[in-house]
C-alpha cells in the first residue's frame, strides 16, 4: 500500500512539542528581545516614540510574541489562528493617530525577532531538532501574514469610519458657519477641523441654476487654489455655495472664477472671521436674487447694493413699486413697457436724453415726452434727486418682483 500523499506545507508531528518543550525558555528570551525592538522602534520611527514609552510597547511586543507563538502551534496542527487581539490593534492605533506604516513595519519585525529566537533556543537546547524545525519558517511567516493582514484589515475599516465622521462633521460644522446657527461657539473647531484660520478674509458665493435649468456646478471645480482663494462646497438640491477663504486677494476675483461657468451666481461683501460666514451667506443670497433672468450672470453684493436692498424687504418694496408707478402699471401692456424701459434706459444714460434717444432708436423729443408723462402720472419730478432714487427703487422692485412686467431694454 502507498502511504498518504503529504501536504509540502503539512509540519512533522513533532513541532508542536519541541516548541512546548521550550516555551519557557522562549517566553523569557522574549522579555529581553521585546525590550530591545522596542528601544530600536522608538529610535527609528517618530510616529511610535510620540506615541507610546518603552516599557509600554516592549510589555505589547512580548505579548504578540508569545501570542505568535500559540498561533504558530495552532496552525501547524490544523487549527485556526486567534486574530482578535490583532483587530483590536489595528482599531486603537488608528484612534492614537499612528500611521498605518509603522505599525506594519513593527509587526514584520516582531516577525523576524520571532524566528530568530525560536531558532536560537532551538539551536541551544537540541540542536538535533534544527532540520526538523527549519520548515516552520514557512508557517512563522504565514502567520505573521494573517496577522499583518488582519491589523492592516481592521485599521483600514477603522480609518475609514473615522474620515466618514470627520467628514460628516465637516459638513455639519460648514453648515452651521453657512447658517449662522451657533457659528460664534462652533468657529474654533470649525477652523480646525476645516483647516482654517478662524480670523481672516472671507466670502461666500451662491450657485444657481442656469436659464436653461442646468443645475450648477463647482466640478471639476474652479481653480480657486491656483488663483490665491480656498472654497469649500456644499451641494444642495437647488445649488451650491461655497465659503470662501480670500486671503488678501479681492472678492473681485470670484467673478474671473466664475466666468467660465453657465452658472447665476450672488457673491458676498468680504467679513472678518468665521463667526461672520451666516451674515455672509444672506448678503451672497440677496446678492443671487438682484441676478438677471436672461442669462448667467455673477452679482457681488457691493456692486448691487440699491437692488439688493429692495431684494432684502420684498414687503416695503412691493408697498415702494405700487406707490411711486402703481398708475404706470395701470396702463395697457405695450403703454406700461415703454414708458418702463425709457425710465430705465434714461437712468442707465446717467440721465442724458440724448444718450437715450440713440440707445431707444428714437428722437430725443420722444425720450422727453415720454419722461414728462411719468412724471405726470407718479407724480415725481425727475429733476429731483430724492425722486430719482425713488422711481430708480421703484423701477427694480418692478424687474425683480413682478417678471412678467420686466422691463426690456431695446439698447443695442
Amino acid at each position: 500500500m502507498e502511504p498518504a500523499a503529504v501536504s509540502p506545507n503539512a509540519l512533522p508531528d513533532d513541532v508542536p512539542g519541541i516548541i512546548e518543550a521550550i516555551r519557557d525558555e522562549l517566553t523569557g528570551r522574549f522579555a529581553s528581545a521585546a525590550d530591545d525592538l522596542a528601544a530600536t522602534t522608538l529610535r527609528d520611527d517618530p510616529a511610535y516614540a510620540s506615541l507610546i514609552t518603552r516599557t509600554e510597547l516592549s510589555q505589547r511586543i512580548h505579548r504578540n510574541l508569545c501570542q505568535a507563538l500559540t498561533a504558530v502551534t495552532q496552525h501547524s496542527q490544523g487549527l485556526p489562528i486567534d486574530l482578535d487581539d490583532a483587530l483590536s490593534t489595528g482599531h486603537r492605533r488608528v484612534q492614537q493617530g499612528l500611521p498605518l506604516a509603522s505599525l506594519l513595519h513593527a509587526y514584520r519585525r516582531g516577525g523576524r525577532l520571532l524566528w530568530e529566537v525560536v531558532t536560537e533556543v532551538v539551536a541551544e537546547r537540541e540542536p538535533e531538532a534544527l532540520p526538523t524545525l527549519l520548515p516552520v519558517v514557512s508557517v512563522i511567516w504565514d502567520v505573521v501574514e494573517q496577522i499583518t493582514d488582519a491589523v492592516a484589515e481592521s485599521y483600514r475599516q477603522a480609518d475609514a469610519a473615522r474620515a466618514a465622521r470627520d467628514q460628516v462633521r465637516r459638513h455639519a460644522l460648514l453648515d452651521a458657519l453657512l447658517e449662522g446657527t451657533g457659528a460664534a461657539g462652533l468657529a474654533s473647531e470649525a477652523a480646525a477641523l476645516l483647516g482654517l484660520p478662524e480670523r481672516a478674509r472671507y466670502a461666500v458665493v451662491v450657485l444657481r441654476a442656469d436659464p436653461a435649468g442646468r443645475p450648477p456646478s463647482s466640478d471639476p471645480g474652479f481653480p480657486g487654489e491656483a488663483s490665491g482663494v480656498r472654497i469649500l462646497w456644499r451641494i444642495r438640491a437647488d445649488g451650491e455655495t461655497g465659503l470662501v477663504h480670500l486671503g488678501d486677494r479681492p472678492v473681485e476675483t470670484l467673478r474671473e472664477l466664475l466666468a467660465p461657468h453657465a452658472v447665476r451666481a450672488g457673491v458676498s461683501a468680504a467679513v472678518g472671521a468665521l463667526s461672520e460666514v451666516g451674515r455672509a451667506r444672506w448678503l451672497a443670497e440677496l446678492a443671487l436674487r438682484t441676478c438677471g433672468r436672461t442669462s448667467p450672470k455673477t452679482a457681488l453684493l457691493d456692486e448691487r447694493l440699491p437692488m439688493a436692498l429692495v431684494a432684502a424687504q420684498t414687503e416695503l418694496a412691493g408697498r415702494l413699486r405700487t406707490v411711486v408707478l402703481g398708475p404706470v402699471l395701470s396702463l395697457p401692456p405695450d403703454d406700461c413697457a415703454t414708458l418702463l424701459s425709457t425710465l430705465e434706459v434714461w437712468l442707465t444714460s446717467s440721465g442724458s436724453m440724448s444718450a437715450a434717444a440713440q440707445r431707444l432708436y428714437c428722437h430725443r423729443n420722444t425720450v422727453a415726452n415720454r419722461l414728462r408723462r411719468l412724471e405726470q402720472l407718479t407724480g415725481r419730478s425727475l429733476t429731483d434727486p430724492a425722486h430719482i432714487v425713488e422711481s430708480s427703487l421703484a423701477l427694480t422692485a418692478v424687474q425683480q418682483l413682478t417678471p412678467t412686467a420686466a422691463v426690456r431694454s431695446r439698447a443695442s
